[in-house]
């Protein structure tokens, strides 16, 4: 029925389209007759001529006059029409409907209610809408009917515009951040022979002409590392990497990541850099460092808590890894750990000392992260790409948590080749073994790092987790503007 009724008001459109035409009214011109101001600058312009431009979200008919509501990016404003003023372009206006764009032209007054309003002495038909907008969201509840229709979405819901704007401020920042200190931004391939940079399953495609298969990126770190060793000392980018991976609160499989590589440092440099930036744009962006999200009170303000795997382990489990003294010793303490069976399941997977007590810290330890926190020194199994620190089998690379959420993996990166090689042949050993999420052996790198990579430290944040951090969103969809959908039937 309601499928029915929303034909038959397409009809009445259509044909209201073909009036127009008929009265030598473009129902679709390729420009304004003047260039619009915002409707929000019509605020203190009581008795001068606006010329404004919009959507029409409220239409009231009434004999002689009309008024209405247009609304652009700015704000809201009521159109005042009069049969008196308008004489006979008065009767078109019969023809014009909620869903249009309209340019208005007049002088603003109050009525007595208050309200700012337009007074019209001419308008344009920018826009003709042929499909009704929904009159409320009753017919949207529905979550993957909400993304799959997200211009809807934004037309109907003010926050989730302001959510996609607060997005495109905080990566503003992050750049302005990044430029004033010398950081050039730079671009990467999407397309990789190799992908690499994280563990993560990718997307496979195909070139045709090359007849060659290529990964869509799970990272960029390769590549800005080869600009270093090609003379860059500050590179960053802001791009989409692409996982191969379920979708669930704080995963889509397209997202967008920010990524740095900084020569002549190292990670202690990169956690300074990684607390500073984020203060930074949660001040410029949102005039504050305190945040409340699902319940909590997060605040990103210098200094940020900082424990190594092993503390936090000793810390939120009571559990000592340093006094396991084999794998044996390792899985057999892990059973006796409060941990769910589908996850003990993946302990015989796991052929090293190290793998298990990343595994622990991970199943056991992350959640419970609820302040920013630096986690450093990951052992070395499960940090291929990562220079060794004094803390032996445990390597200098370091990650973002809050709200129980991984924000970034940061490391000062292994420029020993031979070291490096020693690495890939590890993880290749790990993928027979059965582990399917295994870093790739990178030839081209490796030769590329054999002509001289300066001491470096790189850093990655993931944008969208932070802004969900920021403005308070439960599931990283909705600061996505177009999230991962499955297909319509």
């Amino acid at each position: 029925m309601a499928q029915r009724r929303l034909e038959e008001v397409r009809k009445i459109r259509l044909d209201k389209v073909e009036k127009l035409r008929e009265l030598g009214v473009d129902p679709y011109p390729a420009k304004p007759i003047k260039t619009p101001e915002s409707i929000s600058s019509a605020i203190g312009k009581k008795g001068e001529d606006m010329v404004v431009a919009g959507r029409v979200t409220g239409w009231r008919e009434h004999g002689n006059v009309i008024f209405g509501d247009l609304r652009d990016e700015t704000g809201q404003i009521q159109i005042f029409f009069q049969k008196k003023l308008l004489k006979e372009n008065f009767n078109v206006l019969k023809l014009f409907d909620i869903g249009d764009f309209l340019l208005v032209i007049g002088k603003i007054f109050r009525t007595e209610a208050g309200e700012l309003t337009i007074d019209v002495s001419e308008f344009q038909l920018l826009t003709k809408s042929v499909r009704p907008l929904p009159s409320s969201w009753h017919g949207l509840k529905d979550v993957e009917e909400r993304y799959r229709k997200r211009y809807l979405d934004l037309l109907m819901n003010p926050e989730v515009r302001e959510k996609l704007t607060a997005r495109s401020l905080v990566i503003r920042e992050m750049r302005s951040f990044l430029d004033q200190r010398g950081f050039v931004e730079v671009e990467t391939p999407t397309l990789q022979p190799v992908y690499g940079g994280g563990y993560a399953k990718p997307f496979i495609t195909h070139h045709n002409a090359l007849d060659t298969n290529f990964y869509l990126r799970i990272s960029d770190e390769m590549y800005l590392k080869r600009l270093i060793v090609g003379g860059f000392e500050k590179v960053y980018e802001i791009t989409k990497v692409f996982r191969n991976e379920g979708v669930d609160h704080d995963h889509n499989p397209e997202f967008t990541m920010f990524e740095a590589q900084i020569a002549y440092q190292d990670y202690k440099y990169a956690m300074e850099l990684t607390e500073e930036m984020v203060e930074h744009v949660a001040l410029e962006v949102f005039g504050k460092t305190r945040f409340e999200y699902l319940n909590m009170q997060i605040d990103f303000a210098r200094p940020w808590k900082r424990l190594t795997v092993v503390e936090s382990i000793r810390e939120f489990v009571g559990v000592d890894v340093l006094g396991w003294s084999s794998l044996e010793e390792a899985k057999k303490a892990v059973v006796g750990l409060e941990m769910r069976e589908d996850k003990l399941k993946e302990l015989g997977k796991l052929g090293s000392v190290g793998q298990i007590i990343a595994f622990v810290f991970e199943e056991l330890v992350e959640e419970k992260l609820t302040q920013p926190t630096i986690i450093y020194d990951y052992p070395k199994e499960v940090s291929p790409l990562a220079k060794m620190s004094r803390s032996e089998n445990f390597t200098e690379r370091f990650e973002v948590f809050a709200a129980g959420t991984e924000l970034g993996n940061n490391y000062s990166e292994l420029n020993d080749p031979v070291d490096l090689k020693k690495r890939f042949i590890e993880e290749k050993k790990k993928e027979k073994a059965g582990l399917s999420d295994v870093h790739q052996t990178d030839e081209d790198y490796l030769h590329a790092i054999e002509h001289g990579f300066p001491p470096t430290s790189g850093l990655g944040i993931g944008v969208d987790r932070l802004v969900m951090l920021m403005t308070n969103t439960a599931n990283i969809r909705e600061v996505i503007a177009f999230p991962t959908l499955r297909p319509e039937k």
